[in-house]
């Protein structure tokens, strides 16, 4: 009689851990209506604009998603388990829904999602939902043909929302193209080696391009090239303009 109204209340408390253990969103006010930005794992975020929710790399599978609203809109960055899961996308009930990814994502996702799958590679732009993509390139130095990721495979994104450029960098070293970005509101900048790059070069980018929000974010890895604090004091001890805001990207989801 009272095992409904018992799992009920377990499955209550456990949604409320999950809930806990993730961090807050935080939103970004534009002239056209507010931006919301919600970490989720990794490399993962959620942005909400204009009633519109993009998932970014989708990854952590249902779990990580808990009490988050469905996607209009998927972003993927690279052909990696951590960008590319499609465990995750059958969770988030992805089908249907579009998807902008490089060439080399499009070639490897499985047949039930490739029609809904639409190509930008490296420099191109499209437009969804009134948001500008533009695909920034995203690779390893130095440009070897073994690296982890060759230049040219995959995207980091620039959005237009509004008057907010947002840049979400991918799996990337400190690159030129990465260094040339101006004009950024609010950027999300990995660092981890020996996928991507260390504090060292992730400051020093960051102090060239200037975003005036920086969220170090796919930073789980060797723990000395990983340090969001320390990141957070080499770029402020150059330039204390820039916004670093430090979350937590690695919840403990059960």
């Amino acid at each position: 009689m009272f095992l409904k109204p018992f799992l009920s209340l377990c499955l209550f408390f456990i949604a409320s851990i999950l809930c806990a253990q993730r961090p807050d969103p935080d939103v970004i006010a534009s002239k056209s209506g507010d931006i919301t930005i919600q970490p989720i794992l990794h490399g993962t975020l959620v942005l909400k604009y204009d009633n519109k929710i993009i998932y970014v790399d989708p990854y952590g599978e249902a779990r990580a998603f808990e009490n988050i609203a469905g996607p209009d809109l998927i972003l993927i960055t690279d052909i990696h388990g951590d960008h590319l899961n499609e465990k995750t996308l059958d969770d988030i009930s992805a089908e249907g829904i579009p998807i902008i990814a490089p060439k080399a994502v499009a070639e490897q996702i499985s047949e039930k999602y490739k029609k809904q799958v639409s190509v930008l590679q490296n420099d191109e732009k499209t437009k969804m939902f009134g948001i500008q993509i533009t695909a920034i390139p995203m690779y390893n130095l130095p440009e070897e043909p073994e690296a982890k990721h060759v230049k040219g495979r995959g995207n980091g994104y620039l959005l237009k929302m509004g008057d907010k450029r947002i840049y979400i960098s991918g799996d990337t070293e400190d690159i030129p193209e990465m260094r040339a970005l101006e004009n950024i509101d609010v950027a999300f900048v990995c660092m981890n080696l020996p996928y991507t790059m260390d504090i060292n070069q992730a400051s020093n980018a960051v102090i060239d391009f200037k975003p005036a929000v920086v969220y170090p974010y796919h930073y789980r890895g060797n723990p000395d090239m990983s340090d969001t604090a320390a990141f957070k004091r080499l770029v402020n001890d150059k330039d204390d303009e820039i916004e670093v805001r430090l979350r937590n990207w690695y919840p403990d989801y059960k």
